[in-house]
């Protein structure tokens, strides 16, 4: 078995022909020091690598390499290592990755190669930089996403359902000001509305509903006083917006919306399609005895957040096996993307400075109707997040009523919300990154994650913020 060797990379190792290779380790459980060796280094060098800014268990390390067949394996903290998650067989020094660098990429004939999950930048010496990513047939992506549509139908709602927890609901004659308190003391970013006098569900109170009643209070026209925020209830503000909306009759009334929900009995496909249809964040899982369907039980708010769980603990042995999970989120249609990254989803990708206005990050969040901005340096270097969800800090001690939104800034915003959030849902879980040369089975788990919606896509060391990928962008791309 070879041994560790801390010399350096020989300045001769990049030679003319070489294609310059990022390898990437990614180790769960961090490490203090990580070092690559492999036939390339001829077993007896240790090429130390360094860990990813902003990505405490991802090392990179650059090597030059011929084009050919090579192994390669990492040495972590004294141990000796192999990417599970990257092609490998049993070889000469154990279990080792291994890797064809072809001089025409797409000339390999080994089809598991051509599937590979990393992305390799390659640059030939005094070439020009291409990117070369593995490709997938119409055939494989199919079966792939016939195979996750299978167990989506077969599947339900009522699967979801926790062993142990709790559901909050909101009385339709509650206080604005009161409920807002609630949502920002629960953690919670929104709550199903109950009629408690008919008996029925019958809407959602959000957070877009907070910064749409703080954008109603801050307008020259407003009909809504501050004074009457604090009696307002919620069925007169769900009133107010629909006239804001237009969405009344002749008379003045306002259209009776139906309420977005799920039977336990939905299967998850369905639950998920409604989820996208509607452009809601969760669908309340209820279920009645009665036959009108009245006093029902509240069980569950199905998220997608919840269903990727299912997929993603279905699918966790026998990931490799579908194609389509195995490429690297940047080959594939989904997310939203710098122009000079890739192709967007027809949605530009909205950024903001620290100093930006809190005013102008709410108006973005509501016309560019997107759930999160990052919030970036002057080299477009990601420093944080502003989600809709983190207007219900403003509830704390009534801030709402004394800040104005076109003079508080977003970094003064975010400062007030890390000191006012619920100690059991730290903001670090809605504020999580990726790679592009992550596989979409990679990040599928990170947003299986409870708290996390979105991912946002940097590139390695600089942090420059290069795309975000949702969880509705995940099962758009899913289910075709």
């Amino acid at each position: 078995m070879f041994g560790p060797n801390m010399d350096s990379v020989p300045d001769d190792a990049i030679v003319p022909g070489t294609v310059l290779i990022p390898m990437r380790f990614v180790w769960k459980h961090g490490g203090n020091s990580v070092y690559l060796c492999g036939s390339f280094t001829q077993w007896s060098q240790l090429l130390p690598m360094l860990p990813v800014e902003g990505c405490d268990n991802v090392f990179q390390t650059v090597y030059g390499l011929m084009p050919g067949y090579h192994q390669y394996k990492f040495y972590v903290d004294g141990q000796w290592r192999y990417d599970e998650s990257q092609h490998h067989e049993s070889g000469e020094y154990g279990m080792v990755n291994t890797l064809l660098l072809a001089t025409d990429y797409m000339d390999v004939d080994n089809e598991a190669f051509r599937r590979m999950t990393v992305t390799m930048q390659a640059q030939v010496a005094d070439g020009p930089l291409t990117e070369v990513v593995p490709g997938i047939s119409d055939t494989d992506l199919q079966a792939s996403r016939q195979r996750i549509s299978v167990f989506l139908s077969t599947h339900t709602a009522y699967e979801l359902l926790p062993e142990s927890g709790k559901v909050v609901a909101l009385d339709v004659d509650l206080p604005v000001k009161q409920a807002f308190h609630i949502l920002h003391e629960q953690g919670i970013p929104m709550a199903p509305l109950c009629d408690f006098g008919r008996g029925q569900f019958v809407g959602v109170l959000s957070a877009l509903d907070f910064i749409l009643i703080l954008r109603e209070l801050g307008s020259h026209a407003s009909n809504l006083t501050e004074e009457e925020l604090e009696t307002h209830t919620i069925s007169a503000w769900k009133e107010e917006k629909a006239y804001l909306n237009r969405q009344n009759d002749l008379h003045g009334r306002a259209f009776p919306r139906r309420l977005i929900h799920a039977s336990p009995y939905d299967n998850l496909k369905d639950v998920v399609l409604k989820i996208l249809q509607n452009e809601v964040a969760t669908v309340p899982v209820i279920y009645s005895s009665s036959e009108d369907g009245l006093f029902p039980q509240l069980l569950h708010l199905a998220s997608l957040s919840g269903i990727l769980k299912c997929v993603c603990r279905c699918f966790k042995h026998c990931a490799s096996s579908l194609p389509i999970l195995q490429l690297p989120i940047c080959a594939i249609p989904v997310g939203t993307w710098a122009p000079q990254i890739g192709e967007s989803n027809r949605r530009p990708l909205a950024m903001l400075r620290p100093s930006a206005s809190l005013s102008s990050a709410l108006n973005l969040l509501v016309q560019a109707q997107v759930s999160s901005v990052p919030i970036v340096d002057d080299n477009d270097s990601l420093l944080d997040v502003y989600c809709r969800s983190d207007i219900t800090a403003l509830a704390r001690d009534r801030a709402y009523t004394h800040i104005n939104l076109d003079e508080m800034t977003i970094h003064q915003a975010l400062r007030f919300g890390q000191e006012s959030y619920p100690p059991y849902e730290p903001r670090s879980q809605r504020f999580q990154m990726c790679l592009r040369s992550d596989s979409l089975h990679k990040v599928m788990e990170r947003l299986a994650n409870p708290g996390v919606r979105r991912l946002v896509i940097v590139e390695a060391g600089s942090k420059r913020v290069e795309g975000i990928v949702s969880l509705s962008d995940i099962f758009k791309f899913l289910l075709g």
